[in-house]
């Protein structure tokens, strides 16, 4: 009896033991998939969930002027103060490239419902790594400006041409020829435009300011924001 008694309980402590490291290893595994989750997490995934919280903590909008691109437009964080008589909703994330707005093309343009879409982005394409033609990046731009197109089929589409940053003097060449090719791509489109910022931003000796810039000769100063605005409005529905 007491050895029956005893294969019972080492029986028991056998199961016991069992399930119990199950839990453990369950447990550590899922740490491991959140752990690589938070590691593999898609460039600018944080930017995006913050304008999803934007959006839940306030309805957006509907027919507004919907901003989208790189950090030209983030930093231009009182552009409504610009345009005071417009209803503009900036949801441009800093180093963004036109990879990733047709990325996370839905969740740019599913709350909003704008009447115009905005677009500043291409300048960090051309820079990249991955070092991109001419072409290549206008590709990028077709499929985006098809999204918007798609989804918004009355909404009025407007690009807003790469400035020619003193810092990246070394791409002005293939940001012109970037420029060009949307430029030509839009001229046929209905309701669409191409707004160029480049030549306002030049000196009377047609070279590009550098006052107008902050230190790091990519952004700029309100000044810079200023010129930008007088070539805009007439745009701005």
């Amino acid at each position: 009896m007491v050895r029956i008694f005893g294969n019972e309980l080492i029986a028991e402590a056998k199961l016991f033991l069992m399930k119990n490291l199950f839990k453990f290893f369950t447990l550590i595994l899922a740490f491991c998939f959140v752990g690589i989750f938070a590691q593999q997490k898609p460039d600018f995934y944080d930017d995006v969930q913050h304008f999803k919280k934007l959006n839940e903590e306030k309805t957006p909008p509907k027919n507004a002027v919907l901003f989208l691109g790189s950090s030209s437009f983030t930093m231009w964080k009182d552009v409504n103060d610009y345009f005071p008589d417009k209803t503009i909703i900036n949801r441009a994330f800093g180093g963004s490239r036109l990879v990733n707005l047709n990325y996370y093309a839905e969740d740019l343009l599913n709350p909003y419902q704008p009447k115009q879409v905005v677009i500043y982005c291409g300048e960090n394409d051309v820079v990249h790594t991955d070092k991109p033609s001419a072409k290549e990046v206008l590709s990028r731009f077709k499929q985006f400006y098809n999204t918007v197109r798609t989804k918004y089929p009355n909404a009025n589409i407007s690009y807003v041409s790469i400035k020619y940053s003193p810092s990246r003097e070394q791409y002005w060449p293939i940001m012109k020829k970037v420029n060009q090719k949307i430029k030509c791509f839009l001229r046929f489109k209905k309701n669409a435009n191409y707004i160029d910022i480049t030549k306002v931003m030049n000196d009377e000796n047609g070279n590009v300011r550098k006052d107008i810039f902050l230190e790091d000769m990519l952004h700029m100063k309100p000044e810079g924001y200023q010129l930008w605005t007088k070539v805009m409005y007439p745009y701005l529905k």
